[in-house]
């Protein structure tokens, strides 16, 4: 009973966001990845000062933590941001809030380092990384937080979908930032349905959200 305390939701990956806070993202099919011509500048995520953030809950409470992301681009032209993609590395699976054995017992249970358990979540052994690639970028106009509307191909356990979210958006010759807003999404979409009342009945309150947000602050530079 204690370890279904520590059950949460999972992260993954990119996301992403909404003025305030996006109503649950419906992920959709993979669309086609964005690319971007000759013209277009390169800038390189710089993943010291790149933060992705998740929060994952239970009628008892919440948890949150970060991931890591290991490598990424932008593809830069006229001032707009026209393709990009970045590596989640699962394997950095973090959590914030606990301490000691705690905190050891819900990340390995996150990453599925128990063979028996290893499907629970994400089975870091087996899908060692998640990927964001853009498929399009659209202007956002009168909105006081974000300024930009992007689509991606989310992918997580092998698992791709399009999701959608808002940002902050800022270009210079120096550099680009992405700040987004909490973004939530459903982790069954993903094949993650570890405790979710949607797939199991006698969960009682003992059930885990399928939605978890997360939430990215990224930065660029050439």
């Amino acid at each position: 009973m204690k370890q279904l305390f520590y059950l949460f939701l999972a992260v993954g990956f990119i996301g992403l966001v909404s003025s305030c806070k996006n109503k649950e993202t419906q992920a959709g099919d993979a669309g086609a990845v964005a690319t971007a011509d000759t013209m277009a500048v390169t800038y390189s995520v710089d993943t010291a000062a790149t933060t992705l953030a998740w929060v994952g809950s239970k009628p008892a409470g919440k948890h949150n933590g970060t991931i890591d992301i290991t490598n990424g681009t932008l593809s830069v032209q006229n001032g707009e941001i026209k393709a990009g993609s970045f590596t989640i590395d699962m394997n950095t699976i973090t959590v914030l809030d606990l301490t000691g054995k705690e905190k050891m017992g819900l990340e390995g249970h996150l990453k599925g380092l128990d063979p028996k358990s290893a499907d629970d979540f994400f089975n870091v052994a087996k899908y060692p990384t998640g990927k964001f690639e853009i498929t399009k970028v659209a202007g956002l106009a009168n909105d006081s937080i974000a300024n930009s509307l992007v689509y991606g191909n989310l992918t997580l356990r092998d698992i791709t979908k399009e999701v959608s979210f808002k940002a902050k958006v800022d270009v210079t010759d120096a550099g680009v930032t992405v700040m987004t807003a909490p973004l939530d999404v459903n982790r069954t979409d993903f094949g993650i349905k570890y405790g979710s009342k949607t797939f199991f009945d006698n969960l009682k309150d003992k059930f885990i959200d399928d939605v978890f947000t997360v939430q990215v602050n990224l930065s660029a530079k050439k």
